[in-house]
């Protein structure tokens, strides 16, 4: 979406819309924490039910004996008390405090969700009950939420296609907790490491600099089609699958093939996916037959000649 953007732009300014890239990263993992913090005010809204109440002139035998079990869950505790997500919601301001009707908005319609009803009446209760449950509101209740999505949309034009990833690093974030105090379970990090936080600038400046060249390549491998008459978000995802082909020899073609697909599935047409797959395939043919890009370690994965544990035979 950043190249998309650069590409209806009138002032080529390429440093401008990389710190634009960058940003957009951020509010990334501004939402990774919005959503986490999100649970546990859904759960401080169930809180206060419970102790409202037990104000009640004439509590009757449920209020004074509630269901805690969604309260008390150990996963909800952990994220509560974990270190690295107060210390990044407190630096980044992130809350909830101007949107207070969304988290009592969504407990009202958790309250009658069948998964969250089978919660709470199962007999007994385990820590991996509780993470399976934490996981099921993420994936199953919150990444379908209209509510949820609207609210999102209208706080930051970056977490229109967000949430999707979001869920799934959240997901694989709550796979890896385990019983215990909590504190200090990593959250996932932005980046991996340097590679990894220099790879979305570098994959964009060499698409934005090599635009002409690459569109040459999509040029020579379209019968009957003309570059402009392609859509722009076709062409852009097939000039970064090239880019990704030619410019990073340690990852696999088979691998980028893959993701610009999936990508072209989400930002592009209905037919774009299969347009998109049949160019590409011609597009590495007519690059290996030319010897016009080498891969090593990791990118040898799927090469012709190439065996696991061996490098390529010649």
């Amino acid at each position: 979406m950043s190249l998309y953007a650069y590409n209806r732009r009138e002032d080529d300014d390429l440093a401008r819309a990389e710190t634009e890239l960058k940003f957009s990263i951020t509010k990334t993992y501004d939402l990774y924490h919005y959503l986490i913090l999100l649970i546990i005010e859904i759960a401080d809204v169930a809180l206060d039910k419970l102790e409202q109440a037990l104000l009640k002139k004439m509590p009757s035998p449920e209020d004074l004996n509630p269901n805690r079990r969604f309260i008390d869950n150990e996963v909800l505790t952990q994220l509560r008390n974990n270190v690295q997500l107060r210390k990044y919601l407190s630096a980044s301001k992130l809350s909830w405090a101007n949107h207070r009707h969304v988290p009592r908005a969504l407990y009202n319609k958790l309250s009658g969700w069948e998964p969250y009803k089978n919660y709470m009446k199962a007999e007994g209760t385990d820590y991996q009950s509780d993470k399976k449950f934490i996981i099921s509101i993420i994936s199953e209740f919150l990444a379908v939420s209209d509510d949820l999505l609207n609210c999102l949309e209208e706080q930051s034009i970056y977490w229109n296609d967000d949430m999707e990833y979001v869920v799934v690093m959240l997901e694989k974030t709550l796979k890896r907790f385990k019983q215990g105090p909590g504190d200090n379970i990593p959250l996932l990090p932005l980046f991996k490491n340097e590679e990894d936080e220099l790879f979305p600038g570098l994959l964009f400046r060499k698409v934005v600099m090599n635009s002409g060249k690459y569109s040459d390549i999509i040029n020579r491998n379209t019968t009957n089609w003309e570059v402009e008459r392609i859509a722009l978000m076709d062409i852009l995802v097939m000039q970064l699958a090239i880019a990704e082909v030619l410019e990073f020899p340690e990852i696999p073609v088979k691998v980028t093939l893959n993701e610009y697909i999936e990508i072209a599935k989400f930002y592009c047409t209905s037919k774009s996916s299969t347009f998109v797959n049949g160019i590409l395939d011609n597009i590495v043919k007519e690059m290996r037959e030319k010897d016009l890009f080498k891969k090593y370690g990791r990118g040898l994965m799927g090469e012709p000649g190439y065996e696991k544990g061996n490098t390529v035979t010649e």
